[in-house]
């Protein structure tokens, strides 16, 4: 390989970078301006830098001075830097803190045996609220075909037995009050009043849903001395169903009156029968077919009174009681002399009611806080769309204001730069990103590769780059977070730029990127990641959530202070800010959030600069997407616990923890664990519910985040072709990324610890940004 130009090389001339960007001058030599006056060097600047002939310094102890003098260079460079062996002083891996465990496989049965407990809860309280599989309206009685004549001329009473069909009437001067539904809070408490005043008895036909949701008016009615028969268990035309159906519809019944009184019952009203003389031939089928299992069929004449439960109900048995008489005004079994319509059911009979009245008990309250829980969660949906849109509009009036002409403007950062790139199996891509270091156009970058004991080729690419600001160090495999902080012993300069061995700079990065640090109060700055290999379906979905999800969200927490985390793709960092908190911390997987944090409780001011651009490569398969997201959402997961008392502290850390921990709980964690119940509860909506209003929900969610995604993009300056995939997102993506967040919270519970998961890569990212810029 030639070596590049330079007082090094055979020709004295600045080294013109390979991606055509301002010529490097020479860090040792005494390069003349243009008008002839000698420029100051480097080290006359800066002090001196470390030469390549001579070793590397040891890294700095930690209760050492970040300012430690460095070797002065040597009058002659060698063309190549020799290797840099193993550290010695390179920490292993922490094996009691990061044990590793086998991850847990049992909770997706759980998640599964939830979500289908769920369902069922949604079905049974739908079956019970007549939004499942409801009867139409019967025929008017003159419109349908008649019931047999012996059965329309007999009594009101029908049984059924082995001998043939009977009909029978109550006995002469008896009335017998009969009242169809309920019970409900609405009508049967004053009815049982009004009942009980004029001495009177009735039988409550009760549907079997509305008496296991109030089991204590089913009590009240069998005290008071009233009778309780069947009105089927939803009120349905027991002649559109099935037979299946019917006899659900009857055992269902049984089932809650065994649980909410301990009794069982022989009569039956089918819904939408009324005088017998009236009774259409498919009613008294179906009502045959219940008969022959032992229930006597109750129609309605003068000496049987039929009332549907409601308050006119009320207002007509008062009256008829108050016309006073002879008359006896009863239930159906004493009217016709019978002891027998009641019966006391069996201890077991009992238990399982009951068991089935707190079914549906649970079923019911859990419909209706998933029907509240919607409502919240679009709710709060809402409410954060629009403050994303007036926080991420504030932050551009804000940076437009900072670049007006004649605004008051802080000097400008041309401090040297240590970039600290840490490298695991990154054969694919380093190469490109320490080009695309050394093609920044900020003056002076120093560049630590930090080889975490890499099984390819990645040392040898990094070591074979010939230039002078490339420092590659080696060190046995012990995570990230380690070498991040080996790479920071290395480091020379007092600014830090961190990024991942995937990443592509683009190259006035660095120096936007270390513009806010010219503020005394910034400890650390976040750039702007975007994704390179946008291709494909999964690519597209992934640049849309970098650009809608990440930056829009970075936007904001920079208006409120309370950045959790500078990327590890691209941030810069005061050292005096990173000695201040004893460095990366390997207490967690997302050493980028654990440090953030950690800086932000220090008291640091984190910001965002959008114009500082890098590319990365994201996950091309679902599988290395979930590996991903898991370490992300797990990691995360650690740094809020960590830091959770920032939640009550002061200053910057409670901005912190008040604003930002807050956030990242409800809407990256609690919703996203809700979100599977919401789905469900969103397919039976509609399933079994308006279908249409629930379409149109699905529509004006998807239009606000349509517009949520045109807006992220125009500021981001990205095209709009990539929406196109959006509803698929919301369709697929979503559910991926909740089970992700799913399987973090488990594993957090659980204590079980992750390897540093990393993709396979490609190298697409460098392929990007050389297609951009060509």
């Amino acid at each position: 390989m030639s070596h590049p130009p330079g007082p090094w090389g055979p020709q004295q001339q600045p080294y013109q970078d390979p991606y055509g960007q301002q010529p490097y001058e020479d860090p040792y030599g005494q390069q003349p301006s243009q008008d002839g006056h000698r420029q100051q060097s480097y080290a006359e600047q800066y002090g001196p830098y470390p030469h390549p002939q001579q070793p590397h310094p040891e890294p700095y102890a930690a209760d050492e001075s970040v300012t430690a003098s460095v070797p002065p260079p040597a009058q002659e460079p060698p063309a190549r830097r020799p290797r840099t062996e193993p550290l010695a002083s390179a920490q292993e891996p922490r094996g009691k803190r990061h044990a590793l465990r086998r991850d847990p496989r049992a909770h997706w049965l759980v998640l599964l045996l939830t979500l289908v407990v769920a369902a069922t809860a949604l079905t049974f309280a739908g079956y019970g609220r007549h939004e499942i599989a409801p009867t139409a309206a019967p025929e008017p009685a003159g419109a349908c075909p008649a019931a047999p004549d012996e059965i329309r001329d007999g009594g009101p009473v029908v049984r059924v037995d082995p001998t043939g069909t009977h009909s029978a009437a109550p006995r002469s001067g008896a009335v017998a009050l009969t009242y169809d539904g309920g019970p409900s809070p609405d009508w049967t408490p004053r009815l049982l009043d009004v009942l009980k005043a004029e001495g009177a008895k009735a039988t409550f036909f009760v549907t079997g849903s509305d008496a296991a949701a109030h089991p204590e008016l089913v009590r009240r009615i069998v005290a008071e001395g009233h009778e309780i028969g069947s009105h089927t268990y939803t009120d349905a035309d027991l002649a559109q169903v099935s037979d299946t159906r019917a006899g659900l519809e009857l055992s269902l019944t049984q089932n809650a009156l065994a649980g909410t009184a301990g009794i069982g019952t022989r009569l039956l009203r089918p819904p939408h029968t009324g005088d017998v003389a009236a009774l259409c031939d498919a009613q008294w089928q179906a009502g045959r077919r219940a008969a022959e299992s032992g229930y006597l069929l109750v129609a309605a004449d003068d000496s049987v009174r039929q009332f549907s439960g409601s308050p006119e109900a009320v207002r007509q048995t008062e009256r008829l009681l108050a016309q006073g008489g002879s008359t006896e005004y009863t239930t159906v079994g004493i009217a016709l002399g019978l002891s027998d319509t009641t019966y006391t059911v069996s201890t077991a009979a009992e238990w399982k009611g009951a068991a089935f009245v707190l079914a549906q008990t649970f079923s019911r309250g859990f419909a209706d806080a998933m029907t509240w829980l919607m409502a919240l969660a679009g709710l709060i949906t809402a409410v954060r769309l629009v403050m994303l849109f007036g926080v991420a509009r504030l932050h551009v009036r804000r940076v437009r204001a900072r670049r007006r002409r004649g605004a008051p403007r802080l000097p400008p950062v041309t401090d040297p730069v240590s970039v600290i790139v840490p490298a695991y199996n990154e054969e694919a891509g380093i190469e490109g990103t320490i080009r695309s270091l050394l093609a920044s156009t900020h003056e002076y970058v120093q560049i630590v590769v930090v080889d975490d004991g890499s099984s390819d080729r990645t040392f040898e690419i990094a070591e074979s780059i010939e230039d002078p600001r490339v420092m590659v160090v080696r060190q046995p495999n012990a995570g990230k977070a380690a070498a991040l902080n080996t790479g920071l012993a290395w480091a020379h300069f007092d600014i830090i730029v961190m990024i991942d061995g995937d990443t592509v700079f683009e190259p006035d990065a660095v120096r936007k990127l270390i513009q806010p640090l010219a503020d005394p109060r910034v400890g650390a700055v976040s750039g702007n990641t975007k994704v390179g290999n946008r291709t494909g379906v999964l690519g597209r979905w992934q640049h849309l959530e970098y650009v809608i999800g990440f930056n829009l969200d970075r936007r904001m927490y920079d208006v409120l202070e309370c950045m959790p985390t500078v990327p590890g793709a691209i941030g810069a960092f005061r050292r005096e800010a990173l000695v201040g908190v004893g460095g990366v911390s390997e207490d967690t997987l997302a050493e980028d959030t654990d440090l953030t944090m950690a800086l932000c409780r220090a008291g640091w001011r984190v910001v965002y600069e959008e114009s500082a651009i890098a590319w990365t490569e994201a996950p091309s398969t679902v599988k290395q997407l979930w590996k991903q997201r898991y370490r992300w959402c797990y990691g995360t997961l650690q740094a809020m616990w960590k830091h959770r008392r920032a939640v009550v502290e002061r200053g910057q850390s409670g901005k912190l923890g008040r604003r930002g921990l807050t956030y990242l709980l409800l809407f990256q964690t609690v919703l996203p664990l809700l979100a599977p119940l919401v789905d469900v509860f969103a397919v039976y909506g509609l399933l079994f519910q308006d279908a249409g209003q629930a379409a149109g929900v699905w529509v004006g969610f998807t239009a606000v985040q349509v517009a949520t995604a045109v807006y992220a993009l125009r500021l981001d300056k990205e095209r709009f072709e990539p929406l196109w995939t959006l509803p698929l997102q919301i369709f697929l993506y979503r559910q991926l990324m909740y089970l992700v967040v799913v399987q973090s919270v488990v594993t957090a519970l659980l204590g079980s610890r992750l390897r540093w998961h990393r993709m396979q890569r490609t190298g697409t990212a460098a392929e990007t940004l050389e297609r951009a810029a060509g």
